[in-house]
Parts: C-alpha cells; sequence; structure tokens
C-alpha cells in the first residue's frame, strides 16, 4: 500500500487506529460508485474505511512494527466482537457483517497483508509479490462479489484484476515508498537481473535498468488485465458488472500511463479523460 509522509498524521488520542489522511479524492478507481445498488454501498463505504484506516497503520512511519502489529491485532479483535470502542472502523465493519451475513475472512486476510506491510520491506520475486496481493489485493473484490451474492466463480477474475490494481499502485509509488518507509515492491530478483539495487529509486530519474523492470512487471500485469476481461460477463450484478468493467478499462489505461511516464520523476495517473473514456467503455460494452 501506499504511504507519503506528508498525507501521514500521527494517532488520534484514544484509538488504535490512525487519522486517515488519504481521501478519496486520489483515489485510481471507483469505490462503491453510484454504479453499485444503493442499499450496499453503505457496506461497500464500511469495508473501506475499514481497510483504509488499516492501511495508515501500517503505513505510518511514525509508529515502531510492534505498535503497528499491535493496533492491527486490536482492529480483529474488535472486529470479532471484543468490547471496545478504540478502534471504530473495525466495530462498524463487524456491524456491516452482522447485518449482511458476509464472511470476515475476507477482513482478516487484509489484516494479514497489512501486518507484512508493517514488517517486511522486500519481495523476493513475482511469486512472492502475488502472495502478498493475494492478502492485500483479492480480498476487494471478493468482499464485493460476496456482498452482492455472486458465484465465486467470479473470483479468478477478480483476483487478477485486483492484483494487477496493486502492481500498478506499486509502480505508481515505487519512489515514495521507498523513500518513506524503505519499503520495495519491486521483485528483487527483477532488480538483479536488470543489474539494479533498490538505491536507484532515490534518483530523480529511472535510469535505464529500472525502467527495464517497470516495463517487465508491467507485462506481467499486462497479462493479469487480460485474464480481468473475463470478469465483467461472468458478474449478474448489473450495477458490479458495469463499475467492474470500468475498472478493467481504467487498470488497462494506467498501465499504458506507466510504460509512457516516469514513476521516479513524477506520480503517473490517470486524467480526467481516461475516467471518461473508461467510463463509457465500460459502460457501452456491458449494456445488457
Amino acid at each position: 500500500m501506499t504511504a507519503l509522509a506528508a498525507e501521514t498524521a500521527s494517532p488520534a488520542e484514544g484509538t488504535v487506529e490512525t487519522p486517515s489522511g488519504k481521501g478519496r479524492s486520489g483515489e485510481n478507481f471507483p469505490v462503491g460508485s453510484w454504479l453499485i445498488r444503493r442499499d450496499l454501498r453503505v457496506h461497500v463505504h464500511a469495508f473501506y474505511r475499514f481497510a483504509r484506516n488499516a492501511d495508515d497503520i501500517a503505513d505510518n512511519p511514525a509508529l515502531a512494527p510492534d505498535d503497528k502489529l499491535r493496533r492491527l491485532d486490536r482492529m480483529a479483535a474488535i472486529l470479532d466482537g471484543a468490547s471496545g470502542e478504540d478502534a471504530p472502523a473495525a466495530a462498524a465493519m463487524r456491524a456491516s457483517l452482522a447485518e449482511t451475513g458476509v464472511t470476515a475472512q475476507h477482513c482478516h486476510d487484509v489484516l494479514h497483508a497489512f501486518r507484512l506491510d508493517a514488517t517486511k520491506l522486500r519481495y523476493r520475486d513475482w511469486d512472492d509479490l502475488m502472495e502478498y496481493c493475494r492478502y492485500s489485493a483479492a480480498p476487494v473484490g471478493r468482499q464485493l462479489l460476496d456482498l452482492h451474492g455472486e458465484s465465486r466463480d467470479t473470483w479468478p477474475s477478480s483476483d487478477a484484476l485486483c492484483s494487477a490494481l496493486q502492481v500498478l499502485n506499486h509502480l505508481q509509488d515505487c519512489a515514495a515508498d521507498y523513500r518513506a518507509l524503505d519499503r520495495v515492491y519491486l521483485p528483487l530478483e527483477d532488480l538483479a537481473k536488470a543489474g539494479c539495487t533498490v538505491e536507484l529509486l532515490e534518483a530523480p530519474a529511472a535510469s535505464s535498468g529500472l525502467r527495464r523492470v517497470i516495463d517487465s512487471l508491467l507485462d506481467r500485469t499486462e497479462d493479469l488485465i487480460a485474464t480481468a476481461r473475463d470478469l465483467p460477463p461472468r458478474v449478474a450484478a448489473r450495477g458490479l458488472r458495469w463499475e467492474s468493467a470500468v475498472i478493467v478499462a481504467l487498470a488497462g489505461r494506467l498501465s499504458r500511463r506507466l510504460r509512457q511516464g516516469d514513476p521516479l520523476a513524477t506520480r503517473v495517473k490517470l486524467s480526467k479523460n481516461d475516467f471518461a473514456a473508461a467510463f463509457l467503455t465500460g459502460i457501452l460494452a456491458r449494456q445488457r
């Protein structure tokens, strides 16, 4: 997950959850947009707040790893029914799960990922990174699908989409993650093959070797996006089907922008035109 030192605040007194400081306006992809069924949006937002607050704990450079783990464990305990008011997002998530009947496993999976973020700074290879995405990204799609009562046959393509989005986010923020937290998601094996070290992430622009690493990761990410294109046709709920189609289109556009841009020189991001074009492409393609 992403961390910028300027966006990180100290923990609020009396709560284990740190203030977010990361507004939805900076997100790449829609979260619980108007395409989602109205009665389910509150539950989507509850999951988003739960994950974001846990993310803020893991990404807070002012907290020691042991303190981060303690706070994340407390969120898990509240989620599972422990009394207390010190983790309000976890308490709200528990209420949402009780109302909808969705399993708490997806929430526990993302907490597992945030525990990794609190303690793990490097990833060995692509498989190691994908194992991380299994916990950091895949549960988000699975939560949405379960909330809509979708078949779990949708999970493989959803997992591919969520993992692609996670890697794209890692590439966007590779310099910021290293500079703020000494955290590197670019696989060490890929860096070594290109003759690179993590210290190159301090540079004002990507070296030719680092550019090869980024492009190689984009190659594999685009394979994930290709698999993800199978998701929208499998989704029964019309709003979720449309939203998933839009997100697949946005993922493809962000991947192309990262091909053309340098994430060390500037944060490569989607434009308003990208959002508009992806919306039209996704909706028109899935009008049925």
